[in-house]
Parts: C-alpha cells; sequence; structure tokens
C-alpha cells in the first residue's frame, strides 16, 4: 500500500489539514494518509505545544471513521526531537510491505535543506509538495511531485491565539475537536 506520511504538530489538527489529504487521495497520489503528530518538531519551539498524546486524541477525533487516513504516534517511541528521516526508516523498517511519501506544504520544501539528512529523504522517498501562497517552487529535484492543492488561509497559531481570547473556532476545525478543546480548555490557558 502506498502511504502519505503528513508530519506535524497538529497543535490542534484543523480543517485545512484535512482538506489537503482529502485532496491528495482524491488525486490517487496515495491509498492512504497518516498523520504523524510529532512531539516536537527540532525547528519549532515546543513551549506551545499541547501534550503529544492530547494532539493525538485530537487527530483522532477529527479523522473520525474515515478509513483512508490514521493517526501515527510512531514518533512518540524515538528520540526526541523528531527527525523525519529517523522516522521514515524506523516506518521502513517496521512496514516493509508499505511504500511510503512523504506530504508537505511548498513552505516546509523551501525549508527542506536544513533538515537533518534531507539528500537522503529526496533519494529515497517520494516528496508530495501542495503549493502554499508565497511559497513557489522553482525547481523540481527527481523524486518530488508538486501538487495544486485548496488554499486555505488556517494556522493553529490563529487557532490557538482565537481560543486563548475566548473568540469562535467553529467551521475551522471539525465540530468534535471543538468540542474537546472547549470541554478540555486546551490553549486557553
Amino acid at each position: 500500500m502506498h502511504i502519505g506520511l503528513y508530519f506535524g504538530s497538529f497543535n490542534p489538527i484543523h480543517v485545512g489539514h484535512l482538506i489537503i489529504a482529502a485532496h491528495i487521495i482524491n488525486l490517487e497520489a496515495v491509498d492512504k494518509v497518516w498523520f504523524v503528530v510529532s512531539p516536537q518538531n527540532p525547528l519549532k519551539v515546543s513551549n506551545t505545544l499541547l501534550n503529544e498524546y492530547h494532539r493525538l486524541h485530537l487527530v483522532r477525533l477529527a479523522i473520525g471513521d474515515n478509513n483512508h487516513f490514521a493517526a501515527s504516534d510512531a514518533e512518540f517511541h524515538l528520540p526526541k526531537p523528531s527527525y523525519t528521516i529517523d522516522t521514515l526508516t524506523h516506518l521502513s523498517e517496521k512496514h516493509p510491505q508499505h511504500q511510503f511519501s512523504v506530504i508537505m506544504g511548498s513552505d516546509s520544501f523551501q525549508n527542506g535543506p536544513k533538515w537533518k539528512n534531507w539528500q537522503a529523504i529526496l533519494k529515497h522517498y517520494q516528496v508530495l509538495v501542495y503549493q502554499r501562497p508565497g511559497f513557489a517552487v522553482d525547481a523540481v529535484p527527481q523524486n518530488v511531485r508538486v501538487l495544486d492543492a485548496p488554499l486555505l488561509q488556517i494556522s493553529a497559531t490563529h487557532l490557538r491565539e482565537l481560543i486563548r481570547s475566548k473568540k469562535s473556532i467553529k467551521y475551522l476545525v471539525p465540530d468534535v475537536v471543538e468540542a474537546e478543546i472547549m470541554r478540555e480548555r486546551y490553549y486557553s490557558k
């Protein structure tokens, strides 16, 4: 099976993430999308992160019974911070029956050269890049496929600001995610 690995903090997951994943499935670029929740991204400050198990729970709520999607805690069992190449190696060894591709926005793709073993990722794995405004992909290396995708200006940072300001996040996250965030008072402190 061809699995697209959608890495992220998902702090919190929102409809933009789900729309991108659904679009990639509809393009038949992969058979299934695994949302890989990153406990600690080495390129992001971690003091704003909700506990990784809470974020994983929100991802599971968001994807519900969609059998094209799965939530992955693979990086929870690896050294921190999480490096994509280490996760890819781990998953490839654990699931040799699957082919893995990396899903990322063009903003992340531009940061790729800062990643650990970036050239090894490009050599051994397909990278599916969805366009983000202001981050054009000029040169497309082998193993990279650039996809047009629906563009939504939703960020988890903005969602957290709305929550702290006691403003609505309705329609920006699935209803079950909104209900859980409000019930548990995530991000409101």
